[in-house]
């Protein structure tokens, strides 16, 4: 593994605790010489992962759409900033780039994205690790739905199991560098009893 996608608020959250987690997780990239690629902002969690990463000597690669380069901020400290013409350039230039995938704290962009990367890799288009940080149970309430979705048949045990998690950012990093690959098998439940 050589590059870590972060998918992340472009708001600092209300409690400090996500600040200092995405500071922490941004040290442990450099540390591990691990390539950060992320949405390219400066403002929010963004910013301070980025900034936390290139201060502690690590590569950060961005990928900002033109719309938001004014909106975000994009960060001018990155050696690559890829600016593109959509979000959905965006989220595939992203996807290619990198060898797992990380959600810190974030709202619907940041669930949307990190929803839609675990969505591929149920579908089998990529077998790359999956993992939210959990600080602070900012998650639990998507996991209990997640867990939910189990439960009513929705969603198989081993999709469930695609979706990695851990409070600490050295811990989930253990874990993706691990070699983690979700399974292959359908994402259909009981498609022959239609």
């Amino acid at each position: 593994m050589m590059r870590v996608c972060v998918f992340c608020g472009s708001s600092p959250g209300r409690s400090p605790q996500y600040a200092d987690v995405a500071r922490r997780l941004g040290a442990q990239l450099a540390a591990r010489r691990l390539a950060l690629v992320y949405g390219g902002g400066n403002v929010g969690l963004m910013g301070v992962l980025a900034d936390a990463v290139l201060e502690a000597g690590g590569e950060g690669i961005g990928g900002i759409p033109e719309a938001l380069v004014a909106l975000e901020g994009a960060h001018t400290g990155l050696a690559d900033l890829r600016v593109v013409g959509s979000m959905h350039e965006r989220k595939a230039l992203m996807a290619d780039l990198a060898d797992a995938f990380i959600a810190l704290p974030g709202g619907l962009g940041t669930l949307e994205e990190f929803c839609e990367i675990v969505t591929w890799a149920q579908l089998g288009l990529h077998r790359k690790p999956c993992g939210l940080l959990n600080t602070g149970n900012y998650f639990s309430s998507l996991l209990a739905f997640l867990d939910g979705a189990v439960t009513e048949r929705f969603l198989r045990p081993e999709h469930r199991s695609l979706v990695l998690v851990e409070e600490e950012p050295g811990c989930l990093l253990d874990r993706l560098l691990e070699g983690f690959r979700g399974p292959k098998l359908q994402k259909w439940i009981d498609r022959e009893n239609r």
